[in-house]
């Protein structure tokens, strides 16, 4: 059933490409970007984790990079270590991951953010790899928010369970969404409320990707301190983009 509840634009867009939307009472941040600007980062060059945004911006810096977006990717284990699929650069770093568990990763289905040669996507799980797609960056979380335009079959539209979320999306136009519930709002989304916000986005397809700790940083904030994540995930432009 779709919420009967209609968007308030708040008509906020930042200089540096942030907007930010109220949805059901609470307060998102969202930044829109093209596939080709997005990237995936969990080892530097030594191989280590990085962890955090400010050692993810200094490794795309030293690539000749400049992120005007920082933001955690999927659910990780101790350690820093992604609990499912990540690509990096056109390599795999760690395996898809189809074992059973508990949580909201387990929460089938779940899915896996890619960016190939052929754009951007959000896919089921089931369906990787690609075929005939050189996939450059992935990472795999859950549960998946919209199916094909389709609210994940166990989220309740009346769930209590509110709480920080964010997630990425795929609109039709190929365009990459990427949302945060605000940590300082005054009321935070079910995961309902989290997938109907991507679908009032223009997004069919979107997936969670971490809860409590998420953190999202533009402009002159990506230079903050943040906490400590497994992947990350960048948009990179121009320093006039800031």
């Amino acid at each position: 059933m779709v919420l009967s509840i209609a968007v308030l634009w708040l008509g906020i867009v930042c200089a540096c490409g942030a907007e930010t939307v109220t949805r059901d009472g609470v307060r998102y941040f969202v930044w829109k970007a093209k596939p080709e600007k997005v990237r995936v980062v969990w080892k530097d060059a030594d191989g280590k984790p990085m962890r955090d945004f400010p050692t993810a911006k200094a490794f795309l810096e030293r690539k000749g990079e400049k992120p005007v977006m920082l933001m955690n990717g999927g659910i990780f284990e101790p350690g820093g270590i992604p609990s499912g699929l990540l690509v990096q650069d056109g390599k795999q770093l760690h395996a898809v991951n189809r074992r059973d568990g508990k949580g909201n990763f387990f929460l089938r289905p779940n899915g896996i953010f890619l960016i190939s040669d052929k754009g951007a996507r959000v896919m089921e799980t089931g369906k990787w790899p690609p075929v005939g797609e050189k996939v450059t960056y992935a990472v795999q979380s859950g549960p998946l928010l919209l199916e094909n335009g389709k609210v994940h079959p166990a989220f309740n539209q009346g769930s209590k369970s509110r709480l920080l979320r964010n997630g990425v999306g795929v609109a039709e136009d190929g365009t990459v969404v990427f949302a945060i519930s605000d940590a300082k709002g005054e009321r935070y989304p079910n995961l309902f409320g989290f997938a109907d916000l991507f679908r009032s986005l223009g997004c069919r397809n979107a997936l969670f990707l971490d809860g409590d700790i998420s953190q999202m940083r533009f402009g002159k904030r990506v230079e903050e301190r943040s906490n400590r994540f497994g992947s990350l995930i960048a948009v990179v432009g121009e320093v006039s983009d800031q």
